[in-house]
């Protein structure tokens, strides 16, 4: 059974229109905190974080009242970023942990990541469970006027937070001589990252560090890699770091202006993570991963998996498997060994830890060869319109003409309102003509 409010990465949408508005925020909390509630821990306690949205101000409340009215007790944080959550839900011992963020969507929409007692992501199962809780009769999850939830702020969430990424490494790594470019997205990872960097005792350039609750994600941070690139050139710095809007993504820079995405990061993670023999098992990728990836997984004899878009389903995949790194072309990057979700600050320390010893950004990302990738959006009304007949021939017309000379992947996006062409080959006008007969027909 298709699922009704969650996509691939929890509940996302414009807020005010459709789910996303303070009257389902309430249900949401309701059923949520009812769901755990159920499971009869001792402890019936939510802590809840976000993103710098304007639009988090309304949502929070009606979430939390939700929560409050099912039993729940709440924690707020404040800005925080999203795997913070996660690793404070579990270090706390909460029944959940709860990310408000749209995380690199447009500052208009906004939504929801749940996460387990264990930091992770909800499984489809749960989600489903959940759904049906949403849509029972309110009245049937209301507690008693004696047993509501109560609230309390914490103020020291993105010191906790730091604390736990510092003790990931060793107590004398320093940044010192570093010069590095951190670009904030005017989101969840604005005081954090600038913050850790300093400590560390790099020269830090931080952009994308004014939220004012409509420019996260505007012209800046992971989506806007251009920026970085601009800056690093700009200050000749040694690195260039660009999150999203919740900074569990990162896309990064090197001192050449190059930018180096998700896949770069994850290959050389994987390269020297094996030298050092920490790699467990092999690496998962997504269906969006370049080829170029999975040739050079196979040169170094290291195990790949694909799994469905979403680092919800890399981590499904990297538990199944016992797999301890996996990740997105996108910046969403899981290391296994630290934590349970994807983590842009956690994963540039890793990457920075490697550049300690001297060498260049450029020298230590040179690890494979992408072969050529256009990715492209159609914004439609419907996204099953890829279901229909046309644009299922038009697939299988664009799949014939590159068979055996590289790779087409077409999908509906599960966070956005659009349909997603993604091909892959050496040879470029065989790509264009791919991507415009399956475009032509969404059209």
């Amino acid at each position: 059974m298709k699922k009704k409010y969650f996509g691939t990465d929890g509940i996302r949408g414009t807020v005010n229109i459709g789910d996303i508005n303070g009257e389902k925020f309430f249900k949401f909390g309701l059923a949520v905190g009812t769901y755990f509630k159920n499971l009869k821990k001792k402890k019936q306690v939510a802590i809840i974080a976000k993103d710098t949205r304007l639009s988090g101000y309304t949502l929070e409340p009606a979430l939390v009242s939700g929560l409050a009215s099912a039993g729940m007790h709440i924690f707020t944080l404040g800005p925080l970023p999203t795997n913070g959550l996660a690793m404070l839900t579990k270090k706390m011992k909460a029944n959940m942990g709860i990310m408000i963020t749209a995380s690199h969507n447009p500052y208009y929409d906004n939504g929801l990541k749940l996460f387990g007692p264990d930091g992770l992501k909800l499984s489809d199962k749960i989600e489903k469970k959940i759904e049906q809780l949403i849509d029972s009769k309110t009245t049937n999850h209301l507690s008693d006027p004696q047993t509501l939830g109560r609230v309390k702020r914490l103020e020291d969430g993105n010191d906790i937070y730091l604390n736990i990424l510092r003790k990931n490494f060793p107590k004398n790594f320093s940044l010192k001589g570093i010069k590095i470019v951190i670009d904030c997205a005017n989101g969840a990872g604005y005081k954090s990252a600038p913050k850790i960097l300093s400590d560390l005792g790099a020269k830090v350039i931080s952009i994308g560090t004014n939220p004012n609750g409509l420019n996260i994600n505007y012209k800046c941070g992971s989506t806007h890699p251009e920026v970085i690139k601009k800056y690093v050139k700009k200050y000749k710095a040694d690195l260039g770091i660009a999150l999203d809007g919740d900074a569990d993504r990162v896309i990064m820079c090197d001192e050449k202006s190059l930018i180096i995405d998700g896949d770069q990061i994850i290959a050389m993670i994987a390269k020297r993570w094996k030298k050092k023999k920490i790699l467990k098992g092999g690496v998962v990728g997504t269906l969006m991963s370049n080829y170029g990836l999975e040739k050079f997984f196979s040169n170094e004899k290291i195990k790949f998996i694909r799994s469905n878009v979403g680092d919800r389903y890399v981590k499904e995949q990297m538990r199944k498997n016992n797999f301890n790194l996996g990740g997105e072309q996108s910046g969403h990057i899981i290391l296994g060994k630290f934590a349970t979700t994807g983590d842009g600050l956690l994963v540039a320390l890793e990457v920075l830890f490697a550049l300690r010893k001297g060498k260049s950004a450029n020298e230590i990302f040179k690890v494979y060869n992408s072969v050529p990738q256009k990715l492209i959006n159609i914004k439609v009304k419907d996204k099953n319109i890829i279901n229909s007949y046309k644009c299922k021939r038009a697939i299988k017309t664009a799949n014939i003409l590159i068979k055996d000379k590289g790779r087409l992947l077409v999908r509906s996006s599960g966070t956005e309102p659009k349909i997603r062409i993604m091909c892959e080959s050496h040879n470029y006008s065989l790509i264009n003509k791919c991507i415009n007969i399956i475009k032509k027909t969404i059209h």
